[in-house]
């Protein structure tokens, strides 16, 4: 029998826990027991521990978006505005892990996942919210940072990638696709870290995009794709099939396991973050727990 919502979502409703905000993303379940995530207007990003208070952690952060860890658990962090991928070091400085593929200087960096062999996967959108002038990259696309360093392409010329994901056992890259045209592309991944085959996953189609567009992604163990949409959060089975869409009291923008059993999906939702818990932990960041 096809599942339900039901036989996934446990909470009855999500649970506010901050509000506030101007337009929440990035969120990221630390091991230590917090939640970071970005107010990206702002150019902040903010550090919660549930039952508390929010707490500024760092402005000017040149809008960041999308956040994951390293193989070593240090946070890496897409910073839009100043076009590249950062990682935070334990003194709380900043090294720069890429900002150019190929002696060009990216678009703006979104979304950011890990993958167990030490490399790091980025969606490049963003090369028409650009001046002319400043434009180095003829298309956007999806790269990948290798572990000695390299930055490559792995997908190019897509039309606007935003979040991504892996399957559980990382054979399949899913990549959400915002504009123009709402869908999800998956892409198979070798065992040398390029993907082929890519092809339409899903489709989330809305007339009206002021409610969401396909955006930050998430995968359970079961395979199933979480990913923030249209009027909430849609869920797909692994063959592409709609399972149904998580109604929040505002539309998330992006979501992350987390807690100690990893069955809470938090979600940054425009000036909210929420929480749910759901019956079927999520996949675990590479080497963060």
């Amino acid at each position: 029998m096809a599942a339900t919502l039901s036989d996934i979502v446990e909470s009855s409703e999500a649970e506010r826990l901050a509000t506030g905000f101007v337009f929440t993303e990035g969120p990221l379940w630390h091991p230590d027991g917090y939640l970071l995530f970005v107010d990206i207007r702002r150019s902040q990003i903010f550090k919660l521990v549930p039952g508390g208070e929010p707490e500024l952690i760092r402005e000017n952060s040149g809008e960041s978006n999308g956040m994951t860890f390293d193989s070593q658990g240090r946070v890496v962090i897409c910073e839009m505005v100043n076009r590249r991928v950062t990682r935070m070091e334990p003194d709380g400085s900043f090294t720069v892990l890429a900002d150019r593929w190929d002696s060009k200087r990216l678009n703006r960096p979104n979304d950011i996942v890990g993958k167990t062999d030490g490399s790091l996967y980025f969606t490049n959108p963003g090369r028409e919210r650009l001046p002319p002038v400043d434009v180095d990259m003829a298309f956007n696309s999806v790269h990948r940072i290798r572990p000695d360093g390299t930055v490559d392409v792995v997908i190019p010329n897509v039309d606007y990638p935003n979040g991504l994901a892996f399957s559980p056992d990382e054979r399949v890259l899913y990549v959400a696709n915002t504009r123009p045209g709402q869908y999800i592309l998956a892409y198979d991944v070798h065992p040398d870290g390029t993907v082929s085959d890519g092809r339409r996953f899903a489709d989330m189609p809305s007339a009206d995009a002021t409610n969401g567009v396909p955006d930050g992604m998430k995968v359970d163990r079961e395979g199933r794709v979480y990913c923030t949409g249209p009027g909430g959060c849609w869920v797909f089975d692994r063959s592409g099939e709609r399972i149904g869409i998580i109604r929040l009291p505002e539309y998330p923008a992006n979501c992350a396991w987390g807690e100690a059993d990893n069955r809470t999906m938090f979600f940054t939702a425009n000036t909210s973050i929420y929480r749910m818990r759901m019956k079927t932990p999520g996949t675990l960041i590479p080497r963060a727990g």
